[in-house]
């Protein structure tokens, strides 16, 4: 009888709180909490208005109570709608639908005050995520039917307030990675069947982050933080099913995938103007190059050692800048504002995924904070993510009718929605 550990159950259990659905450029999440909604983000390494300051600067938490803790959900729906522009797709046909839909994407966090100087806390988030799902046999359904991804992130940290003026923060992360992705395979004319590739793939890893916190003034704080690449090394299986034995007995086998995760660099600033007005200001940036390509690799029967296939993805870094306004209503209630443009790590529509239709993105954002108490303050947000028209030309044609995967060409109109709620603490 198979035994099931603790150590393998907690992972699962933090998977399945949520599936994050891209919102930010490629598959980043930015929502690693709620209360950041409502600026767009701006701020992020500079704000440490709760316990979620683990994540985008460990630093911040000199800037808590004793002790906080902070839980929070945001909800996101991206939409993915197709029109064919010319595509070959052999017996394959349909534009798919909307290949979007809603995701959740959770976060807690929990600082603590070891003394006045020294603070401990743990975040637990998701990072990275995506989900694209395709309706019926679509015209690109050899490229891709269905591509999602899941993480989770554990980030012990530590901070350290050296004086009035600078605190230093450092982190440890171990991430867990969980993908799952669906194709037909073949697309000659007269040969659309039943059989389909599935991909199911997970692993875990290790990364570091470090933070910094600058106290220029009573009304001006810098912030500045870097998260480290993760190398996920996943394992799992390709299964082929469908009416050909022989075809589904060649195809499937165990498979390795190698992923590098990128890092990050954010540069953040607060400016209070007046009693009322404060303005927030981020500039970030992401080594998407990271991920030149992605090989899909048999590890056992008759094609052992092979690639089983490629994504191309040939990502580019990317900037991300946002700026933002908090203007205090009364002493009990806070509104913001904010706006934010970020760049797409796909470098054009011949190198565009089906699994990934991204595209530059605008953010318009507001929110608002209420302090129930004291000790007790609830954050509300709403972001609407403008993205232009987004074309794709990806042309995997090939004589050979088992690696065929026909040209998708076309565009897509996309946006995305997105809401989210906080609730921190202090005790």
């Amino acid at each position: 009888m198979k035994k099931t550990t603790i150590a393998r159950l907690l992972p699962a259990a933090l998977l399945a709180l949520g599936s994050g659905a891209a919102s930010a450029a490629g598959f980043q999440l930015l929502e690693q909490n709620a209360s950041g909604i409502g600026n767009a983000y701006a701020g992020s390494a500079a704000v440490a208005e709760n316990a979620s300051t683990i994540f985008f600067n460990p630093a911040g938490m000199t800037q808590l109570q004793a002790r906080e803790v902070s839980l929070g959900i945001s909800a996101v729906r991206p939409s993915f709608e197709f029109k064919n522009k010319g595509s070959v797709g052999g017996a394959l046909s349909g534009n798919g639908d909307d290949a979007g839909d809603w995701g959740a994407i959770p976060n807690a966090y929990l600082s603590w005050a070891l003394n006045k100087d020294v603070y401990v806390g743990l975040g637990i988030s998701g990072p990275f995520g995506l989900v694209t799902d395709y309706d019926g046999p679509w015209v690109g359904g050899a490229q891709s039917v269905s591509f999602e991804i899941k993480t989770v992130n554990v980030n012990p940290s530590l901070a350290w307030r050296v004086n009035d003026k600078v605190s230093l923060g450092f982190g440890v992360n171990w991430q867990r990675m969980e993908a799952q992705y669906e194709r037909f395979v073949g697309i000659a004319p007269g040969a659309l069947s039943a059989s389909t590739a599935e991909l199911d793939v997970d692993g875990d890893a290790w990364g570091w982050n470090v933070g910094a916190l600058f106290t220029l003034s009573p009304s001006t704080k810098v912030g500045v933080s870097y998260r480290s690449k993760v190398d996920h090394k996943l394992k799992g299986d390709i299964k082929v099913s469908g009416p050909s034995a022989l075809l589904n007995a060649a195809g499937s086998s165990d498979s390795d995938v190698d992923v590098e995760l990128p890092d990050t660099f954010i540069v953040s600033t607060t400016q209070k103007l007046s009693d009322r007005w404060e303005m927030l200001g981020d500039l970030s940036w992401t080594g998407w190059s990271s991920i030149k390509k992605v090989d899909i690799e048999r590890t056992s029967g008759p094609f052992n050692g092979q690639i089983a296939q490629t994504l191309h993805t040939e990502f580019k870094d990317t900037w991300r800048v946002a700026l933002g306004a908090n203007y205090l209503l009364n002493d009990a209630w806070k509104l913001k504002f904010g706006i934010a443009y970020d760049q797409t790590p796909v470098k054009d529509k011949e190198r565009r995924l089906v699994s990934l239709p991204d595209n530059d993105r605008t953010w318009f954002s507001a929110g608002a904070q209420w302090k129930v108490s004291k000790t007790n303050t609830l954050d509300v947000g709403a972001s609407y993510l403008y993205v232009p028209k987004t074309k794709i030309d990806n042309d995997q044609r090939s004589p050979d009718p088992r690696v065929n995967r026909g040209r998708v060409t076309g565009e897509y109109d996309s946006s995305v929605w997105i809401l989210g709620a906080q609730y921190s603490m202090a005790f």
